[in-house]
């Protein structure tokens, strides 16, 4: 799909018009990402979040991009796993498809995600690549905005794992799978 792709990358630095924050629900700043889009945001965005009363798990929230790049920052709040039976999935695809929805809704025309709950919340990330990308997909089938999605990860392990499980789920031939790093492109 030409609107959609799988990049590596450092999502502070990224080009998109919002970028979605992986928040805890106090919105407050954290470890991996969270903390990584607070610092290179700077202090006026911790002063917008605590304006905000937190953010339910599964739901976004939305703030000014300040010293980053992207001039907006989509704060959603992913699940912790515990094993998958007690709503994970449900929650992380609300986490996408909220994000989206509210960057359709505010005419945003290219959102950045991070892989959201697979750091410190364990969420186990082949499991959580079918469930992002389903939801990705499916928003992207059925709505024109945004033009350009894609999904930022911080190592070529992990974009593997993406785009395999993209290539086994939405490449409709060869022709169209993404290439992973343990492809043979010389062929």
């Amino acid at each position: 799909m030409d609107r959609f792709s799988i990049i590596v990358g450092d999502i502070t630095q990224s080009d998109a018009e919002v970028i979605v924050n992986s928040a805890h629900n106090t919105l407050l700043g954290g470890t991996g990402v969270d903390g990584a889009i607070h610092r290179a945001a700077g202090p006026a965005l911790l002063a917008e979040c605590r304006s905000l009363g937190g953010c339910a798990t599964g739901a976004v929230k939305l703030t000014s991009g300040y010293n980053l790049r992207a001039h907006y920052v989509l704060h959603t709040v992913g699940p912790v796993w515990q094993g998958g039976r007690l709503g994970e999935p449900a929650l992380l695809a609300s986490c996408y498809r909220s994000c989206l929805e509210l960057a359709a809704q505010k005419g945003f025309r290219s959102v950045d995600f991070p892989s959201i709950s697979t750091g410190a919340y364990g969420y186990p990330i082949p499991q959580a690549a079918t469930v992002a990308l389903k939801a990705i997909m499916d928003f992207l089938a059925a709505h024109d905005q945004p033009e350009r999605v894609r999904l930022v990860c911080h190592s070529e392990k992990i974009a593997d794992i993406y785009r395999q499980t993209w290539n086994i789920w939405y490449a409709p031939d060869k022709a169209h799978k993404m290439p992973t790093s343990t492809d043979d492109n010389r062929k």
